[in-house]
């Protein structure tokens, strides 16, 4: 049919549906169009690449076969309490077929403070596991062969010291550094846009994560070296175009950085990956993840010459939605974590968490957690939607939302380019301004009643309050600094001196890699506070930026 008669029969159809239209007005605010057709893709400039997944521009996906090689890592992310109990939740996992392990840090370790400092009263424990030390982190592996899991660990300021606490354990089990496989997530510029896990200034901060990309280039060359996170973004209430366009920025700067720093994009771009936010809008999500990949690639072959295959490959990690969790008839959660897991595993995800019904109450029960497991194994098993590559390729709409969100994403592109770049961005807070913009228009919707919310502003019934819910035990923090006290007593105070004098001078140095020498430290068990506060009295903390 051509485009002519195409546009032909939709000026009938349009004219046709017209008083039937009028009849649901509540569908009105809807912004997409009504219908799609050839004509709203004709004009795409990836025509040509869209048959195949595993070709640049990887639109359909990073890998030829997909799926139907392998199914996606099946990360389930935990930490709660201490290291034994989290260690337990592990197991569990493992057990019950995840294939990845995702760590979470309670409040106190993101941010670098140990559990007996003062300012981590209260938290310790609570939104994920303490680890102040490295006898710490043996024991949250303790059972578990470092080479034969997938790690990942969502810590971001401190990212060197629990990464080498990780390489120090797997050491101690006799697995070799250039074997273990995981990635930490160390993108610092999400938090000084979103989440605000951070320490130290930006220029600090960024030779941080420069010298953890020329470490395990160098010495864990099968660990991704940063997770550059859109997820956080997402979730402070940012647009799915927005979401991609601010991390592709981000990323766009550690690229930049590593270069100035004398790192050549191919020997680093390869390890690194993306964490992308799984949304309530299913279609949207799918355009969303195919229109990254499509960026990140011209991205890397255009801006930074890139001349591998795998630099420019955009792989990514996936977790649902925290942020469309209710309180309200929690039940209800399960069924968006599916929808949510089916977008993701359409879009095309390498690895994936689906969050449990009761974590907008608690931290989630064994039996939640195992639903949320369930999930992505009945998606994989039983739903057919990993059974071909990309299975929505072709669709009118999926490709022109796709079109739509690629677009809007270069726009945004292009004004923190004309900014400075993203750290400029950043400082003068107008990254931050868009997210709160967004976040804002959401929430005028969702209270005026034009965006409906399950059981929040509509379908609303009595309900009895909820019980089972996971309640960490408020004794957890002194038994943790009873732990830090009785480690420190036992270890070799003058190493753990002469170590940190070490790193202190390292800091010093701009030319100086600090993974050695934090390394160092660690294995002589120094706190992660300790280590931390060596750097803040180099480095300084940073104070947020304030726009009005």
């Amino acid at each position: 049919m051509s485009n002519e008669k195409i546009q032909a029969e939709l000026e009938k159809y349009e004219a046709s549906v017209e008083k039937a239209i009028a009849r649901f007005p509540e569908r009105e605010h809807l912004p997409e169009k009504r219908l799609y057709t050839p004509l709203d893709i004709k004009d795409t400039d990836y025509a040509d690449e869209l048959s195949f997944p595993g070709v640049y521009p990887y639109t359909r996906g990073v890998q030829p076969t997909m799926y139907r090689g392998r199914f996606w890592t099946m990360r389930m992310y935990a930490g709660f309490s201490t290291a034994e109990e989290s260690n337990k939740r592990y197991r569990m996992l493992i057990e019950n077929g995840a294939t990845g392990l995702s760590c979470a840090f309670d409040l106190p370790t993101q941010i670098g403070y140990d559990s007996t400092d003062p300012i981590s009263e209260g938290e310790v424990g609570k939104v994920g596991v303490a680890i102040d030390s490295l006898a710490d982190m043996e024991t949250l592996f303790d059972q578990i062969d470092l080479g034969k899991v997938s790690t990942s660990m969502t810590i971001n300021a401190p990212a060197s010291v629990l990464l080498a606490m990780y390489i120090a354990v797997a050491e101690k089990q006799g697995v070799p550094a250039d074997q273990l496989r995981g990635t930490i997530q160390n993108d610092i510029l999400k938090e000084y846009a979103a989440r605000g896990t951070y320490i130290f200034p930006p220029r600090p901060s960024m030779r941080l994560i420069t010298n953890i990309f020329e470490y395990c280039s160098k010495n864990v060359p099968k660990w991704n070296t940063i997770s550059i996170s859109g997820y956080h973004i997402r979730e402070a209430g940012s647009t799915a175009a927005q979401e991609i366009a601010f991390t592709i920025a981000d990323g766009i700067a550690y690229c930049e950085a590593a270069i100035k720093a004398g790192l050549k994009i191919d020997d680093f771009a390869g390890r690194l990956s993306f964490f992308w936010n799984a949304h309530n809008n299913v279609l949207e999500e799918v355009a969303k993840f195919r229109a990254s990949r499509r960026i990140w690639a011209k991205v890397m072959k255009e801006r930074f010459h890139a001349q591998s295959d795998k630099s420019m490959k955009l792989r990514f990690h996936t977790q649902t939605a925290g942020s469309m969790l209710t309180a309200q008839q929690p039940n209800n959660n399960i069924v968006r974590v599916a929808l949510q897991t089916a977008a993701a595993v359409m879009g095309g995800t390498q690895s994936l968490h689906t969050n449990s019904r009761d974590e907008a109450l608690a931290l989630p029960t064994q039996e939640s957690v195992t639903i949320a497991l369930r999930t992505q194994q009945i998606v994989a098993y039983e739903s057919g939607l990993a059974d071909v590559i990309d299975p929505l390729a072709g669709s009118y709409y999926v490709e022109a939302m796709t079109n739509k969100i690629e677009a809007e994403a270069w726009d945004y592109i292009k004004k923190i380019d004309d900014l400075g770049g993203a750290v400029a961005a950043i400082e003068k807070g107008y990254i931050q301004k868009e997210i709160q913009d967004s976040a804002y228009k959401w929430q005028m919707d969702v209270e005026s009643g034009a965006r409906t919310i399950v059981g929040v502003n509509k379908f609303q019934m009595e309900e009895e309050p909820p019980k089972g819910l996971l309640k960490v035990d408020e004794a957890v923090g002194e038994r943790q600094k009873a732990k830090v006290e009785a480690m420190k007593a036992k270890r070799d105070n003058e190493a753990v001196k002469a170590a940190l004098a070490d790193l202190k001078k390292a800091c010093q140095d701009e030319n100086e890699n600090l993974m050695p020498h934090i390394l160092a430290a660690v294995k002589t068990y120094a706190t992660l506070g300790e280590i931390c506060n060596v750097m803040r009295e180099v480095f300084g903390e940073y104070e947020a930026h304030v726009s009005l």
